[in-house]
């Protein structure tokens, strides 16, 4: 376990000594990894750090509101870029290249902020387990193997990427840091379109964002997972009154984990997954089926993509 004292004020020296006299840009997602990232950047370089929150168009459901609502004492600057993500991801359906696409689309907008207010260096929330499934293989992070070979950086920092995400809330907590993004579900990265299998469009977006939140509306609060939320498999045959459809199939996943390394299907009473069921089916009308996921990982990952 991670000494909270002595990580944070080596952080912030590493952070001092790798941006020097520069303006850094740093991504702000209202996680818990890339809030301590701003919490000890701003105690490293003060007003020579540039908060950015990009709303992709793959975000949760009022997601760029409440960001803005948490933030509100800070500098932060909010781009909304959601056609250039949604257009970088037309046409492509491997996982792996939505990854990247998504990815390099992150580094683009953000030299062109960085441009803006003369920043040279990126800082970002990498933690050790992003880095693990990169580098083996198992799925590019956009933030690690998603991130193009060509950027108009000096420098990327990272000051947590040595930690799990148990230590990282760890280490929050030591910031005096508010528990509701002290303990935040984990949400990742590339968002939404991880949670589309295949081609991502606006269609299938807006169905999983208001799944999505039926899931998190419906388990977070009464059982506290690890992380949880829906997915959109695919098509499949329905019927809605007296008709036939063919709608959408929705996958339930909540897991509980220390660190996102491992993690076991969540036990929920049949009764809360027949109402979950009945609320996206009812809410969603183009979604004909829902299931729930009761895979561990290993042998899946958490998200599906």
């Amino acid at each position: 376990m991670v000494n909270t004292e002595k990580f944070i004020a080596k952080a912030i020296e590493e952070i001092k000594t790798s941006a020097g006299t520069d303006k850094v840009v740093m991504a702000l997602s209202g996680g818990v990894d890339s809030s301590v990232c701003a919490v000890l950047a701003a105690r490293a370089i003060g007003d020579n750090l540039i908060p950015i929150y990009i709303d992709t168009g793959l975000m949760r459901k009022g997601e760029t509101e409440r960001i803005r609502t948490i933030f509100s004492d800070i500098r932060l600057d909010i781009v909304h870029a959601e056609d250039e993500f949604l257009d970088a991801l037309k046409g492509i359906t491997d996982p792996e290249a939505k990854r990247k696409a998504i990815g390099e689309r992150f580094i683009r907008v953000f030299e062109r902020e960085a441009k803006k207010h003369g920043a040279k260096c990126l800082l970002q929330g990498t933690i050790y387990p992003d880095r693990i499934e990169s580098e083996g293989g198992i799925k590019s992070h956009h933030n690690v193997g998603g991130m193009p070979l060509h950027m108009e950086f000096t420098k990327v920092i990272e000051p947590i990427r040595d930690l799990y995400k148990d230590e990282v809330r760890d280490v929050a907590g030591a910031l005096g840091m508010p528990k509701e993004i002290q303990h935040r579900m984990p949400f990742p990265g590339p968002g939404l379109a991880v949670r589309v299998l295949g081609e991502v469009t606006r269609e299938k977006v807006a169905v999983i964002r208001e799944a999505n939140w039926i899931v998190e509306d419906e388990l977070v609060e009464k059982y506290r997972p690890w992380q949880c939320f829906a997915a959109l498999l695919g098509l499949g045959t329905g019927v809605k009154g007296d008709n036939r459809i063919h709608g959408w199939i929705v996958a339930i996943r909540a897991v509980n984990s220390r660190d996102g390394m491992t993690a076991d299907p969540l036990e929920i009473p049949f009764d809360q997954l027949m109402r979950i069921g009945s609320r996206i089916t009812a809410d969603i009308p183009s979604v004909s089926r829902v299931v729930y996921d009761i895979t561990a990982k290993p042998p899946a990952t958490i998200e599906y993509e």
